[in-house]
């Protein structure tokens, strides 16, 4: 059976024209926010977590954790991770123990612990697919995206 049009020949449908063998092509913005999820997601790979901990660290709540582990050891947390803590914190709304620190209901090594190993998780198996498809419906991603930058 022969072809009536080679593969690289363009079919019209009427309304538009579709080339048969090249894939359909992402929007560009949707491209760009996949390659930089891409990056993201290659250096986050690259940041070894600390195996030295430091002193006991006083927190509230989960978020404030967070904060004080980026500034402690001076590196960034993962986006997802970052999420997580917030979620965490909202959790707890409505809880008998909402009001107290954290740091009461949850020994702080143990907190910190969790935060490593969770943040050890993001790095190493989170697909870049999947954040870039997170942060394609979360207007206020960069909240979540830190902004710092240790020596590698």
């Amino acid at each position: 059976m022969k072809r009536g049009l080679p593969w690289s020949d363009q079919v019209n449908d009427g309304t538009t024209n579709v080339t048969v063998d090249q894939p359909p092509k992402e929007s560009s913005s949707e491209g760009l926010l996949i390659r930089k999820a891409e990056v993201y997601q290659e250096y986050m790979k690259q940041l070894p977590i600390p195996t030295h901990r430091g002193s006991i660290i006083p927190f509230t709540t989960w978020m404030g954790l967070g904060r004080s582990i980026k500034q402690l050891y001076g590196q960034p947390l993962h986006y997802l991770t970052n999420i997580l803590l917030k979620q965490w914190d909202h959790l707890r709304i409505g809880s008998e123990d909402e009001h107290s620190p954290l740091d009461i209901v949850i020994h702080p090594c143990k907190a910190e612990a969790t935060v490593w190993l969770i943040e050890e998780l993001h790095r190493q198996t989170s697909s870049y697919h999947h954040i870039a498809k997170l942060w394609h419906s979360d207007p206020m991603r960069h909240a979540f995206i830190d902004s710092i930058f240790p020596q590698l």
